[in-house]
């Protein structure tokens, strides 16, 4: 079957959701990644509109990719103004790349609020092309709103489509700008455009409706050979097209060849690298890449997935760089447990403990407020203290928080923290935001002097939840903390009745699960 080419947005359409930003070096190292992964086409930005585009086109002259082609993104030129004398136009050329993307009004309703004409619009995008062309460039044309576009005056959003065809453009980029149109009437629409128009058709989808996956897919059934879209999802409003769904959805569902199935093995790392990088959350429950996206947690689907995978998982986790993971909570059973147990190397056998016991305890605690399908990290370590496996790689002696509030001062916290690693004792004191806060400082910078490596691990989330509320200020709280380093993330839990006493045993559980994975104290 023909190939489809992926054409990642990400640099550019992506870099305009809400709280996302990327440095130009950000762009940069994103860029190596999806190169690595097989990507065919990466926009870096728009260099007409903000320096730090400029900067990463400059960049990225001195980088030379094995697969992807760089691509510059820009408007048509203005109205009454020749290409020669348009500056985004010349700043799309001076970039170097070598395809442009250019984007042209499509929709009837855009022309008008432009106080532009329809002629002068056609004219716009043929002049456009046709001198990107001659400077040898590459061009893709982003047909923009044209979904809209066509549903308004069908006639004119095709009459756009072939002003760009006739002068040259290498590919037509279908968009559904808003992100309201429904993956049959893509499919109608595009299948039209495709019978109708002998240029290569691609599609570009927002993802406004919650269909912005299923309507990048309609688009390929109907004959687009190009899907735009950026790695998790990220773009305005409620962003774009997600590439970690769409690429598996092309390959594993529908065969179609897109990227390597060795490069569609690192699609998780490429997710958790974008997102470390825009300094957002992972989200859990995405598909085939999330924590949660083989995450079994009821007893019967524990015990038919230890049988046999595909009772409860539709891919296997690993075409797609991720694995299976075993919820531990009260709705677990023995299945749960031992499934759990043996995924985190931890030997169940003597010691006087069997799964049922492991079980009847994990409940036990659950009752009490932990949350153990939210926390591997704790799970671990409490099965290994319940079979008397556990040995901490320290030892807390004591430590002290101090919150200090001055008139028309914020709060400042330190904290002082004595432990000790193989009988050696070290005290250290530090500040920090809050006192988990000063905490977390204070036990870094002592543990430091014995593993080294603890300082490429940091916190990426810290939730509180009061477990209940009816005994006020006196009640229970639970703490769960997610910890990450390069490679891996991981959760761990504390409840107490006492909030600093419940993020110290989350913080404690996390430091001692990185640890128990990699480090050995310094001699």
């Amino acid at each position: 079957m023909e190939p489809v080419l992926i054409y990642d947005t990400t640099l550019r359409d992506g870099s305009q959701g809400e709280k996302i930003t990327f440095t130009p070096e950000d762009k940069l190292k994103i860029a190596k990644r999806l190169d690595e992964i097989g990507v065919h086409y990466i926009e870096g930005g728009w260099p007409g509109s903000n320096p730090k585009d400029l900067i990463f086109f400059d960049l990225v002259k001195s980088v030379s990719f094995q697969h992807a082609r760089i691509a510059a993104f820009g408007s048509t030129r203005k109205p009454k103004t020749p290409p020669s004398a348009d500056k985004n136009l010349a700043a799309l050329v001076e970039s170097g790349t070598p395809v442009v993307t250019v984007f042209g009004k499509t929709w009837d309703l855009h022309v008008d609020i432009m106080e532009n004409t329809l002629d002068e619009n056609l004219a716009m995008i043929r002049d456009t092309v046709s001198f990107l062309k001659d400077k040898g460039r590459e061009v893709v044309y982003d047909a923009e709103h044209f979904f809209d576009g066509y549903a308004s005056n069908p006639d004119y959003a095709l009459e756009t489509l072939s002003a760009a065809a006739e002068s040259g453009a290498d590919f037509l980029v279908l968009c559904d700008t808003n992100g309201g149109t429904l993956y049959f009437d893509i499919e109608e629409i595009s299948s039209k455009v495709c019978q109708t128009l002998p240029t290569k058709i691609g599609i570009h989808c927002h993802n406004d409706s919650g269909v912005a996956a299923a309507n990048s897919i309609a688009g390929v059934r109907a004959g687009a050979v190009m899907v735009q879209g950026t790695v998790n999802g990220y773009g305005e409003r409620c962003g774009n097209a997600d590439l970690t769904t769409i690429l598996p959805l092309l390959k594993l569902k529908m065969n179609r060849p897109c990227i390597t199935d060795e490069n569609m093995a690192r699609l998780q790392r490429l997710s958790r690298f974008v997102s470390e990088t825009a300094n957002m959350i992972p989200i859990d429950t995405r598909p085939f890449v999330g924590k949660s996206a083989f995450a079994h947690k009821g007893g019967v689907h524990v015990s038919a997935v230890m049988k046999n995978p595909k009772a409860y998982e539709h891919v296997a986790p690993e075409c797609v760089g991720n694995r299976r993971r075993v919820l531990v909570s009260d709705l677990s059973g023995k299945s749960n447990v031992e499934y759990k147990a043996r995924e985190l190397g931890i030997n169940l056998g003597g010691n006087g403990f069997d799964s049922k016991k492991i079980v009847s305890e994990i409940k036990r605690l659950e009752n009490e407020g932990y949350q153990f399908d939210a926390a591997d990290g704790s799970f671990k370590i409490q099965v290994e203290k319940l079979t008397r496996q556990f040995r901490p790689l320290f030892e807390l002696l004591s430590f002290r928080v101090t919150i200090e509030k001055d008139l028309d001062q914020p709060c400042t916290a330190q904290a002082t923290i004595k432990i000790s690693v193989d009988g050696k004792e070290e005290i250290t004191a530090a500040e920090g935001e809050g006192p988990v806060s000063a905490l977390d400082n204070a036990l870094r910078k002592a543990l430091i002097n014995f593993y080294p490596g603890i300082d490429l691990m940091h916190l990426v989330d810290f939730k509180v939840r009061v477990i209940d509320g009816r005994e006020g200020t006196g009640a229970r709280v639970r703490v769960l903390i997610e910890s990450r380093d390069e490679n891996h993330i991981w959760s761990t839990i504390g409840v107490s009745k006492d909030i600093i006493e419940a993020s110290w045993q989350a913080l404690a559980d996390s430091f001692q699960y990185k640890l128990a994975a990699s480090e050995k104290p310094l001699e």
